[in-house]
């Protein structure tokens, strides 16, 4: 296959980090993003150069029984291919918006790569939305077509719209009328094909986690996202001929950076293990055996590995990496001990691709999120005045929009006010608050909306949650201003407890304690229960409801049943 001009601008570009690799200093200096002319298809004009004739491994899918598939990289090329044909044959056309709602099975990554070969937006969906999210979903991004499994097939029976339904594997022994059997792809031809799509229009979109409000709409195009993930890649430090893990569930962005472009640029080998039930001594006994080179997963991943002590390295693990949201120093430190690896963290958001993270070759320092990544341009503004910040002073992690970042989302879908809002004063505002060090290094503080005050004290619930991890009893905590008549707000810790540990009033002690060792007197914790964590689909923290928990407690006069305070305990005094 012919390599277009935007392939060989794409590899340049890919081949300079993969040389910078190690050296952060000079990829920051040296890197500029490439420029893919005005008609980049990554899909074609990347992975099936990369792919044809191509006889490695490209991914691999483990299941819970033992059992293992092995896809190649020309075999998906002409199964893409064979997919892409048969979705034009059906009616799928340039700019038509399909939704994927599918679990880690071949199809998906068939799908995303012939979705976007003929020009079509891919719109991921995770597979644990109900009837009505799905619903909001078909509406808003006008889904022209749904692709899923018999079992969440059913789910669109409540879904109306005129769109496709495409049925992924067996029926089972239901039938579903109305849905295209996706098996008749098989039959369709194989040959390249052509998406006429611009390098602007859009590729993929994302609906939000909605941690605050309804979910916003994200675009991305085919140079924010495929092109963008090079940031990702060399984040994650992958290199060719590596076999890479990440713990993602597919529907959300994190899978697409590294389940899908970061390791694909490079020609590595996507391994997913699936699991009904996480278990971590199943996991590392995978990383181990398939001889996984790099490691991608959320902190609460990192934290029950620890909890199960599982201190034995797996044998060819190089790169170790955390995202989603910040991960604990104590959590770093202790798989340093065990597996002589700093886990490396890294940031970004849907709106993004990784924008800030410790690079390999850069030194870690714990608790820091790192510095911003090649071709990343971040300022810290102060959310009062919209000026940037002062040297040390805390501020809203931004990007500077005075040349348009290439790895920034090109809007909000249907909200032109959330775009220009999210853009105002000449930054692309992440409403992520951070504090640089005098080195560059970028420490996370909180959301802007999680930030709050008590008596007159800023206080951050992330450094909170990262000194009540530390403890034993708390698997995770997340921690929150209670409306307070006399300091305005008080440190209250909603804890998940570690298996062993029983929601006492003895356990509440411990835990209070605890803080008062290992806070400042301003942040600690004064109020404690012991609580189900309300999360997001993707695995975010609500903190909202917990504060509107909390408030109409305050304001009904009441006190939570199940809460322990300090003043419970004549023993404890400031």
């Amino acid at each position: 296959m012919t390599s277009q001009p935007g392939t060989v601008a794409f590899r340049a570009a890919r081949d300079q980090l993969l040389a910078l690799s190690g050296d952060p200093d000079r990829a920051a200096a040296e890197f500029r993003w490439p420029d893919v002319g005005p008609a980049f298809n990554w899909a074609r004009d990347w992975f099936d150069v990369l792919a044809e004739g191509n006889e490695d491994v490209a991914l691999r899918i483990a299941e819970e029984d033992g059992s293992e598939a092995e896809y190649r990289f020309d075999e998906l090329r002409l199964r893409s291919n064979r997919l892409g044909a048969w979705l034009r044959e059906i009616g799928i056309g340039r700019g038509d918006v399909v939704m994927l709602m599918l679990d880690n099975r071949v199809e998906l990554w068939e799908a995303m790569l012939a979705i976007m070969k003929i020009g079509a937006v891919i719109l991921p969906t995770s597979v644990v939305l109900g009837p009505d999210e799905l619903a909001d979903r078909v509406e808003r991004a006008g889904a022209r077509a749904v692709l899923a499994v018999a079992e969440d097939a059913q789910k669109f029976a409540a879904v109306p719209g005129d769109y496709l339904r495409v049925l992924v594997g067996d029926p089972g022994a239901e039938a579903l009328p109305g849905w295209l059997p996706l098996g008749d792809a098989a039959t369709a031809s194989d040959a390249p094909l052509d998406a006429g799509n611009a390098t602007e229009d859009l590729a993929l979109i994302y609906f939000t986690s909605g941690t605050t409000n309804l979910p916003k709409i994200v675009g991305h195009t085919h140079r924010s996202y495929p092109v963008g993930h090079l940031s990702t890649m060399y984040w994650l430090g992958i290199r060719p001929g590596d076999t890479h893990l990440v713990i993602s569930s597919p529907g959300w962005g994190k899978h697409a950076w590294s389940s899908f472009f970061a390791p694909w640029h490079v020609g590595a080998t996507i391994f997913v293990v699936n699991y009904a039930r996480f278990d971590a001594q199943a996991l590392v006994g995978h990383l181990d055996r398939a001889g996984v080179h790099t490691f991608c997963a959320p902190p609460t991943v990192w934290r029950l590995l620890i909890q199960d002590r599982l201190e034995r390295k797996p044998r060819n693990l190089r790169e170790v990496v955390s995202a989603g949201e910040p991960l604990n120093p104590e959590v770093i430190a202790r798989i340093k001990e065990w597996w002589g690896l700093e886990i490396r963290d890294g940031y970004g958001q849907t709106e993004t691709t990784a924008i800030i993270a410790n690079s390999p070759g850069m030194p870690v320092r714990p608790g820091a999120m790192g510095k911003p990544l090649p071709g990343v341009r971040v300022a810290l503004v102060d959310p009062m005045t919209g000026e940037r910040a002062e040297p040390g002073a805390e501020g809203e992690v931004c990007l500077e929009l005075d040349e348009e970042p290439l790895n920034l989302m090109a809007g909000y879908l249907g909200s032109a006010e959330a775009t220009e809002r999210a853009r105002s004063g000449g930054f692309f505002h992440t409403g992520d608050v951070a504090q640089a060090d005098e080195d560059g290094y970028l420490t996370f503080i909180g959301r802007t909306d999680d930030i709050f005050k008590s008596s007159d004290y800023k206080v951050s619930p992330f450094e909170v949650e990262s000194a009540l991890i530390e403890h034993p009893a708390v698997t995770e905590a997340a921690v929150i201003g209670a409306p307070c008549d006399t300091r305005l707000n008080v440190t209250k810790a909603y804890v998940s407890l570690a298996p062993g540990w029983e929601p006492t009033e003895a356990t509440a002690l411990i835990v209070l304690r605890h803080a008062r060792v290992t806070l400042p007197p301003y942040m600690r914790v004064r109020r404690v229960e012991f609580f189900e964590l309300p999360k997001t689909s993707s695995g975010k923290i609500r903190r909202v409801e917990l504060r509107e928990r909390e408030v109409a407690a305050h304001q009904a006069g009441e006190r939570l049943w199940g809460e322990w305070r300090e003043e419970d305990y004549p023993g404890l005094k400031d």
